[in-house]
């Protein structure tokens, strides 16, 4: 199973007036640990642009549990969970670890993947390889 993980601090930008995480700030968690999965896989971004192949996220979904806080650390797992012909399926589990030093799960997300040759707009094969990473 191929899986990296990321860790944020929630910074001003990433909470509304009360000091909550947003919706965008828990997306843009999910996208950089997205970036850093396929950078593992070997699509980091100066290859990217070097081939013209690019993963693109076709679906999101996102189920919120508890919310993060200003100045706690989210860690976001990371984790290719399933492959097919043109689409990958990546799961993301968000934890935050409190002031008391207690970690909660915060969140977790999917996404479906497919890899689009430019700028044809073409879907490509996924690499046969990647079939074993995956759960």
């Amino acid at each position: 199973m191929k899986e990296i993980e990321i860790r944020e601090t929630v910074l001003f930008y990433d909470t509304d007036c009360g000091g909550v995480v947003s919706n965008i700030a828990y997306l843009r968690y999910v996208e950089k640990a997205r970036a850093a999965l396929f950078t593992s896989l070997g699509m980091d971004l100066l290859s990217m642009t070097a081939t013209g192949l690019f993963p693109v996220v076709v679906r999101t979904e996102i189920d919120y549990r508890m919310p993060a806080r200003l100045g706690q650390e989210v860690s976001v797992t990371a984790r290719l969970s399933g492959v097919e012909k043109v689409r990958a399926t990546c799961d993301f589990f968000l934890n935050s670890t409190g002031a008391d030093g207690i970690t909660k799960k915060v969140a977790e997300a999917r996404q479906i993947v497919a890899l689009v040759q430019m700028p044809e707009g073409r879907p490509k094969r996924l690499p046969s390889e990647w079939s074993v990473l995956a759960d």
